[in-house]
């Protein structure tokens, strides 16, 4: 059942309320309904369900109001049916409120059904339902590729799920595999998952009409780390799986565009690769070539993301192309300084820079743009290579990482999210568990940036 309907003829009325009316609308119930109500204080998310006579039958608080992601702990705390807002801030995009709606919907039910259905809305006054409707099916597309376990999620799970992602738009796909990286000059992302059962391959996807701006997306996917050699603690490795959310995001990223038939011309890119132990695997202290002929000596296995995103981001650039971005769950560092909620990103493009802020805004999808400060450049040069993968200090490891892929973007416009693609618990609207980070913001600043270019 959908979160989202047009209308409903028996839908219930749920009244919004803040904390500065919630007297008020106590005081204006029938008296037979106060005392159900005596508690309420228009806290976000808290619900009191009021029996047929009045005019509402349910009162949800909003809080101290502006944050339509309250609104995303509706669908799976109200009743299963229909309803209607009423009280709607004015100050609440309807189209927001009615996305964050559909997104605390979401239920992993590949391996397990759902607890229950979703309790549906009726799109408010104001709100673009199909736009709704668009984003949260790109975000839940996001969600059950990090959250399917990578037996299920390898590189072959990945490039099904491309391809399918492909077929629903008319793109087009082509997909190196394997001994055929090496012959067409991918060997770093051949490096990192040669020792794999299932073999590394770069992912390729195009649409669009060739006269329009070309927007090229790499996500990282890395569909199981590892760690290599360099092993990860177990504690670590647990949520490995989604270590290819990067990818996910990125593919998340590209329905959206494709599905707003957005004047571009979409280059998606997504080397698919696992990171394993194994008799193949590279080694401390190997020195790799590149796509773009830099040598990279390998300090650490565990930096294996920015291997694959190097070369892809030389494929990306050996076009033209008006604006690059791209999606890796990178570093450690980037939680230690933002934490699982924001998203730090990387440009020397101001402008995109401020765009990007001000479309996070307008959707509650927090960045928080970071420096790519040159005097860490020297970090990640190599005494017996070009570059060394991993900077001797554990300092600034964000930065760090975003310098090393700085070296293989040339002059292109280009942007580069750390992002984490996972809740550690549920908040609503974003429930626990893989979920897209980023690229909503993204998807506003491109319809900003390119729906008047057409």
């Amino acid at each position: 059942m959908t979160a989202l309907i047009a209308a409903a003829t028996n839908a219930r009325i749920l009244r919004l309320v803040g904390e500065a009316d919630a007297a008020s609308a106590i005081a204006a119930l029938p008296a037979d309904q106060r005392s159900l109500a005596a508690g309420f204080k228009g806290k976000p998310g808290q619900i009191v369900l009021l029996p047929d006579g009045g005019d509402a039958q349910a009162l949800y608080g909003i809080g101290k109001g502006g944050d339509a992601f309250v609104l995303g702990g509706a669908a799976l705390t109200l009743p299963q049916g229909a309803w209607q807002l009423e009280g709607l801030p004015a100050d609440i995009d309807p189209t927001l409120a009615t996305t964050a709606w559909a997104l605390g919907s979401y239920s992993f039910t590949i391996y397990k059904p759902a607890a229950r259905e979703p309790a549906q809305l009726v799109a408010p006054e104001g709100a673009d339902l199909d736009e709704a409707k668009s984003i949260a099916a790109a975000v839940h597309l996001t969600r059950d590729l990090v959250n399917t376990p990578a037996d299920r999620m390898g590189p072959e799970g990945l490039e099904a799920a491309f391809r399918d992602l492909a077929e629903t738009f008319g793109a087009t796909v082509r997909v190196t595999r394997g001994d055929d990286l090496l012959a067409q000059n991918y060997p770093m992302i051949h490096a990192v998952g040669r020792a794999a059962g299932e073999a590394p391959r770069l992912l390729e996807l195009e649409w669009g009409d060739e006269r329009h701006p070309r927007l090229a997306l790499v996500g990282k996917g890395v569909c199981f780390d590892t760690g290599g050699l360099d092993l990860k603690a177990a504690q670590f490795m647990r949520l490995m799986k989604k270590d290819m959310g990067g990818a996910a995001n990125a593919m998340g990223l590209a329905r959206m565009v494709m599905a707003g038939n957005l004047p571009v011309r979409l280059h998606l890119l997504v080397p698919a690769v696992e990171n394993a132990v194994g008799a193949g695997a590279f080694r401390p202290g190997d020195i790799l070539d590149s796509r773009q002929g830099l040598t990279v000596e390998i300090d650490n296995t565990d930096a294996e993301g920015r291997l694959v995103l190097g070369d892809a981001l030389t494929r990306a650039t050996e076009e033209e192309v008006d604006l690059l971005l791209d999606f890796a769950t990178l570093t450690g560092a980037a939680r230690v300084a933002l934490g699982p909620e924001v998203a730090p990103f990387y440009t020397d493009d101001d402008a995109v820079a401020e765009s990007l802020a001000r479309s996070a805004g307008k959707v509650a999808d927090p960045l928080w743009r970071m420096p790519l400060w040159d005097g860490y450049e020297s970090e990640m040069d190599g005494d017996i290579s070009d570059l060394v993968n991993s900077a001797a200090t554990p300092m600034a490891g964000s930065i760090t990482a975003a310098l090393f892929l700085r070296r293989f973007v040339g002059e292109a416009s280009w942007v580069h999210f750390d992002i984490f693609a996972w809740n550690p618990k549920a908040r609503p609207g974003r429930p626990k568990g893989g979920d897209m980070h980023a690229a909503r913001a993204v998807y506003q600043m491109l319809k900003e940036r390119f729906q008047n270019k057409g």
